[in-house]
């Protein structure tokens, strides 16, 4: 499918073209995409490619989104680690007074690195929590475990049982809610692996009250992410309401709902699956906020009356759109009238185009010759692999060997699922803000890939 040239109006904010003027005379030159007030062209030159950049006012607007959207009820928004786990972009985040939804002791770790006391607004998700992070997250004093099965309640009440703690839990119930997303992230139906089904609930929440060292708590649920629609969302949330009632009917104390994350960002024009809408200025910061304000009309219309503290666990729809990779065209190619631009970045530096078809906004940093048509190519990378692809048959405009390219919306699941697949070091990652850069993770070598094998 072809796309049509985006204009810059339809940038998100944090990535907007600007016009430069060169030459004694300082006649116009064309237009550069920059990232707040930084030339992407300056941060590459200077950083070099693949990299990662990020905006940190982009990230704070969307929060105070969050914040604003949930204001009238007690709320703390627990951004989802596994989203982008850097840790200045966590510190940014703690000093926002923002919690932590974390799935691994590892995300566990980096969280009280950014912040040592952030652990009282962590919850702990996953379906496989080891004794060993179960111990840990005990010891860290964390905010809730989102239990997932009762295999694993009895398995952290013997923890918690030999450190002389009780820990907070809340089960995680699966709704059987259908979401309208990719498959790979759908989570809210019986058939796959997450939560414990809504029906057994209540036996199970009878059997963690049984034990001094379990402390019944909350109830939570999570169907899925990169969801567009607020329907679904609506329809776990009375379902997830009746369950409180039932529970506090039978004698426990439900503080917490936890509804999960899961809000999805328009990635462009369309996605490759069709499950994404059109965008039109989606990621202005206006929009954002009436998305994001909708989507707590959803949860909080069944939840009203309940005087429960609601968690949510946002993270793409916080770092996505706050985050580009920077890549250099290596190579213009043409198979038989197919044509290739081959770029520095691969599959191991953003997988999710071969992970899961996604489609990301890919467009020149410097536009030179805007007078110039548009060609079709596939954006491919250099990783031995066919699925080694941004782009298939993508209208783009014009770009020479040695130029640079932006693949937007990708602060999220970006960097947090590189790899060094072809012995390919990781990219470094910048922040900026306002007229300031700062590195938040520099570019590996080949002799760091190296130093743990003997």
């Amino acid at each position: 499918m072809s796309r049509t040239r985006a204009t810059p109006a339809e940038r998100p904010p944090a990535f907007s073209y600007r016009e430069v003027r060169r030459g004694l005379l300082r006649r116009k030159a064309g237009a550069v995409l920059c990232c707040d007030q930084i030339p992407l062209t300056q941060l590459a030159d200077k950083f070099g490619t693949p990299l990662y950049v990020y905006s940190a006012s982009t990230i704070r607007e969307r929060m105070a989104a969050f914040q604003n959207a949930f204001r009238r009820i007690p709320h703390t928004v627990c951004y989802s680690v596994k989203a982008n786990s850097n840790l200045t972009i966590l510190r940014l985040l703690a000093n926002l007074e923002c919690g932590f939804d974390v799935v691994s002791g590892g995300e566990l770790e980096r969280v009280l690195r950014a912040d040592r006391h952030a652990a009282r607004n962590v919850v702990f998700s996953g379906v496989g929590k080891t004794r060993e992070e179960m111990r840990a997250a005990l010891k860290a004093g964390i905010l809730l475990f989102n239990v997932e099965s009762e295999s694993e309640l009895w398995t952290l009440a013997e923890c918690s049982a030999q450190l002389r703690m009780q820990a907070r839990i809340a089960f995680r119930v699966n709704p059987d809610v259908p979401a309208n997303t990719h498959p790979y992230i759908s989570t809210g139906l019986h058939k796959h692996k997450f939560g414990v089904p809504i029906a057994e609930a209540r036996e199970l929440y009878a059997k963690a009250s049984s034990t001094r060292h379990l402390k019944v708590a909350g109830v939570s649920v999570h169907i899925g992410s990169q969801i567009t629609d607020v329907a679904p969302f609506a329809a776990t949330m009375e379902r997830v309401a009746a369950l409180v009632r039932t529970l506090r009917n039978d004698g426990h104390e439900i503080h917490y709902v936890d509804a999960g994350g899961g809000l999805g960002i328009a990635y462009g024009h369309g996605a490759a699956d069709g499950s994404e809408p059109p965008r039109t200025n989606g990621h202005l910061a206006s929009d954002f906020a009436e998305h994001v304000s909708k989507y707590a009309e959803a949860l909080l219309g069944e939840l009203r009356g309940l005087r429960v503290h609601l968690l949510l666990e946002p993270g793409r729809s916080i770092v996505g759109p706050a985050g580009a990779l920077v890549t250099a065209v290596l190579y213009r190619k043409t198979n038989n009238g197919k044509k290739f631009l081959i770029v520095d970045a691969g599959m191991n530096d953003l997988l999710r185009p071969s992970l899961y078809n996604a489609f990301h906004e890919i467009v020149p940093v410097e536009v030179h010759r805007p007078e110039l048509a548009n060609e079709t190519v596939d954006v491919v990378g250099p990783v031995c692999e066919t699925g080694d692809f941004f782009a298939r048959d993508r209208e783009l405009p014009v770009v020479d060997e040695g130029d640079w390219v932006a693949i937007l919306d990708a602060g999220a699941y970006g960097m947090s699922l590189t790899s060094h697949y072809n012995t390919r070091p990781r990219a470094a990652e910048v922040l900026v803000d306002g007229k300031s850069v700062k590195v938040i993770r520099k570019r590996e070598t080949v002799r760091d890939l190296m130093r743990q094998e003997p």
